[in-house]
């Protein structure tokens, strides 16, 4: 019915059927009641202390709230389309309990303000959890290259064969990559903990309201300063969601490496069968689907990023109801972010790996050809002369059908008589690793190092 509007006084006829669907909001940002209620409670208490509410209005808004929460909480709450979105539903609700004090309560505020509060509520509750799953996934790494700090792969460039490394030292490439992303959300946060809610709809208000008290309520570090940036902004959630995407691009490069990893053709690991699948047609297939669905998901998040931009680049100040379709790609977001890193974690504790598969690699790639340069140049070789050096041994290896490490200390003196009987100790992977010995080398005393700073960081 018409009059169910808030603004319905000011129209002649009222909205189409199309238009209530069309517009309607409710089927998306019901999502936002907790926090919506949160805000609203906060917003009264201000109200009292100010003066605008009655002692007796709050208590009753409060004992309203309480029982819509419930309500919510259980099932029972009933949404309307006709009502428009998730902020006309619960004051309707609390209205219909509590009568004119629930009437009161949007005193001093508006749906544009309140939407800006309850998205950074429920914003800033979903960047805390993602920063602990974050957490929890570094650990499940850190665990599998503890087991593995020792453990000779080659490290790849172009794809090809280039220096051995360990696997645990691959894997904390990652807790890197993952530390910084866990940086990023917690210094988006940091902006997206700025209370909008007295901008009101866009000019603040006549009312003699105090911002600061209800960002305290809140827990809100500060309030937006500007009224018009407060209702209409939302560059905040465009932050969130680069920082989402390049969480999903890490764990996407990551998925990549599984993928290619499990492969038969190379069987440097394998992923426990409950997070595979097989196939209809093809018995003996084991398909790695959980790594392919995050590597595809990662294209699904940066479509978000692209379209909060997108949405965002031409609308004028202040609000527009364009700002209303923000909700659906960032909550999608979040959820996708939530349940990728939640399940990798848990993956990644499945995850075996096969150290003799990895180790042939390398020795099938001249990895050591590196060393066997640097070795010449502490003999006093130029580096550019030693690389031509090992450059035709290694062709010499390569059509002898051997590697470095498996040819005559006579056949190598050919190639620079500098060359001893100790250089075997660095053309094999394990005097590759050992010689890699600084911060952030791939030597198995270095990585263990690193993953007890990371531990303690994680503990503290």
């Amino acid at each position: 019915m018409q009059d169910q509007h808030a603004w319905s006084g000011r129209f002649s006829e009222p909205v189409s059927e199309l238009v209530k669907k069309y517009t309607a909001s409710v089927d998306f940002d019901k999502r936002l009641a907790e926090f919506d209620i949160e805000g609203s409670l906060a917003h009264a208490t201000m109200l009292n202390k100010a003066g605008v509410l009655s002692d007796d209005d709050v208590a009753a808004i409060r004992r309203g709230m309480a029982e819509v929460l419930e309500d919510i909480r259980s099932g029972r709450f009933e949404w309307s389309v006709d009502l428009e979105d998730v902020h006309m539903n619960v004051e309707r609700r609390l209205t219909d309990k509590i009568g004119d004090a629930g009437k009161r309560l949007h005193t001093g505020r508006s749906r544009n303000d309140q939407v800006a509060t309850d998205i950074r509520l429920w914003l800033r509750a979903q960047i805390d959890a993602i920063v602990t799953l974050i957490a929890e996934l570094q650990t499940s790494l850190l665990d599998l290259a503890e087991q593995h700090a020792d453990t000779v792969m080659p490290g790849f460039t172009h794809l090809q064969v280039a220096q051995p490394v360990t696997f645990g030292h691959h894997m904390l490439a990652y807790v890197e990559m993952l530390g910084r992303d866990a940086e990023r959300m917690t210094d988006c946060r940091k902006r997206v903990n700025r209370l909008p809610l007295g901008a009101a709809a866009l000019a603040g208000t006549t009312f003699p309201i105090d911002r600061h008290y209800t960002a305290q309520l809140l827990g809100f570090d500060d309030v937006c300063h500007n009224s018009l940036d407060a209702v209409s902004d939302r560059d905040f959630a465009i932050e969130f969601t680069a920082a989402a995407s390049l969480v999903m691009v890490h764990l996407s490069r990551l998925s990549e490496e599984l993928i290619l990893w499990m492969s038969p053709r190379v069987g440097f690991i394998d992923i426990a069968d409950r997070f595979c699948t097989g196939s209809s047609i093809m018995p003996q297939k084991k398909n790695p689907d959980v790594p392919e669905l995050v590597r595809g998901k990662s294209g699904r998040v940066v479509g978000h990023l692209i379209a909060l931009v997108t949405l965002m680049k031409a609308q004028p100040l202040a609000y527009n109801k364009d700002n209303q379709e923000d909700k659906e790609p960032l909550f999608d977001t979040a959820d996708t972010l939530i349940d990728t890193l939640r399940i990798y974690a848990d993956m990644m504790r499945g995850v075996t790996v096969k150290p003799e598969a990895m180790r042939a690699a390398v020795l099938q790639g001249f990895a050591t050809a590196t060393d066997l340069a640097d070795y010449l140049v502490k003999k006093g070789v130029p580096f550019r002369d030693s690389h031509e050096v090992v450059a035709l041994a290694v062709r010499h290896a390569e059509s002898q059908g051997v590697d470095l490490a498996d040819l005559e200390l006579e056949t190598l003196r050919q190639f620079s008589p500098l060359i001893d009987e100790e250089v075997y100790a660095v053309l094999t992977p394990e005097g590759s690793l050992a010689q890699r010995d600084h911060v952030g080398g791939t030597a198995p005393s270095q990585v263990r190092a690193q993953i007890a700073r990371h531990r303690a960081r994680l503990a503290g």
